[in-house]
């Protein structure tokens, strides 16, 4: 289980929004939607 399918599961866990979780996090939904299908991953 890689990042990108703990993160989609958490999101769904608690009912946010791609969009929520981007606003929250500084980043577009465009960036989370990548690491959710573990095409990038965030910059530590």
């Amino acid at each position: 289980m890689g990042l990108g399918n703990n993160l989609f599961q958490a999101i769904k866990k608690v009912g946010l929004s791609q969009e929520t979780v981007a606003e929250k996090l500084g980043v577009s939904r465009q960036t989370v939607s990548k690491w959710e299908t573990d095409e990038t991953v965030p910059d530590i």
